[in-house]
């Protein structure tokens, strides 16, 4: 398909390739090696290729999940190979098995974050981004709160500052270090907007820099318990304060086609818009029978449902991609964001 829609704004449009599943699709095998298709390309690349050939719209910037071991020649191939569409990459850091609000763990996370951020540096990448400060659905761990709440902040400015500089992030190509929450079930205590700003803000003051954004995800603002208007609220006060981050377009529950975020993505767009802090947005979105997301399905039956509506996974990415530039373009037309 042609290219139709042509972006009026200067905020970048990017694709988080999470619909080409985790497993098969992102994640490395026990060597290290990445999922490849049936001609022996690297899966993301030809499909990303693919999503590039149909979308109405030319995504500007890719964010790839990058996991502690991937093969270096695997990595390269992929990142030359995305690079070669036209596209900027920017790095998830995945880090598993460990704590981050634990001292115990403290070694573990941080030998997982280094070598990734030293790739980051090394493909010289602008942004990163991670959920870093949480153990994802650790059945192990409570809600903290007060003092307890005070200490899991504690830690992981320690953890990400320790990271930062053996990484040798000062004065890198690296601008930003974008940190994402994740909705109640997901993540037990930093499960809010409010709560992944309070570490972002502490690590920025610990560094004595703007350096940490917060990343907003529509979905997980929108399953996280506070109201629309307490979300659009929190993203003025957090872009006031230099620290708002990328946009994730994202449905909640579903995490599927974005017809189904029952309004969340147009009003936050709008508010990150209004804020003056959008820079980035990426859509995002997930196919509901990706064997690694089962304990998501179990989290919530509504993380399995079929949102594609006959379509294929790339027509629902290149779908989302038509329907975040057409909301920008006209955000633009509206006067709430600059041409």
């Amino acid at each position: 398909m042609a290219m139709t829609i042509t972006l009026k704004s200067n905020v970048q449009l990017g694709i988080v390739p999470t619909f080409l599943r985790f497993v098969g699709g992102l994640v490395p095998d026990e060597a290290g090696k990445l999922p490849r298709d049936s001609g022996g390309g690297i899966r993301m690349v030809s499909g990303m290729k693919e999503l590039c050939e149909i979308s109405q719209v030319m995504p500007s910037r890719v964010q790839v999940s990058l996991f502690p071991g991937t093969a270096p020649a695997d990595l390269d191939e992929l990142v030359h190979g995305l690079r070669a569409l036209g596209l900027e990459v920017d790095f998830i850091l995945m880090v598993g098995g460990a704590n981050p609000m634990n001292p115990a763990d403290e070694d573990a996370v941080v030998a997982q974050l280094l070598p990734n951020l030293k790739t980051a540096i090394a493909y010289g990448a602008r942004h990163v981004s991670s959920t870093s400060i949480e153990a994802w659905m650790n059945a192990n761990e409570s809600r903290r709160d007060g003092a307890d709440f005070e200490a899991a902040i504690a830690q992981n400015v320690k953890v990400h500052l320790r990271a930062y500089q053996e990484a040798g992030l000062a004065g890198s190509c690296v601008e930003n270090w974008h940190i994402e929450f994740l909705r109640p079930g997901e993540f037990k205590t930093f499960t809010n907007l409010e709560r992944g700003w309070a570490f972002v803000s502490a690590a920025n003051k610990a560094l004595g820099k703007i350096f940490f954004k917060q990343l907003v995800d529509a979905a997980h603002c929108g399953d996280s318990g506070l109201t629309l208007a307490e979300n659009a609220a929190l993203i003025a006060r957090i872009a006031a304060a230099g620290e708002l981050g990328i946009f994730h377009a994202s449905a909640p529950t579903t995490r599927g086609c974005l017809s189904t975020d029952d309004g969340w993505i147009g009003a936050l767009l709008t508010a990150m818009a209004k804020s003056g802090g959008l820079r980035q947005v990426f859509v995002e979105l997930f196919d509901h029978e990706d064997p690694a997301l089962e304990m998501l399905r179990a989290l919530d039956p509504g993380h399995g449902i079929d949102t594609r509506d006959g379509r294929s996974y790339h027509q629902v990415a290149a779908d989302g991609l038509a329907d975040i530039a057409r909301r920008l373009n006209n955000l633009v037309a509206r006067g709430i964001l600059k041409s």
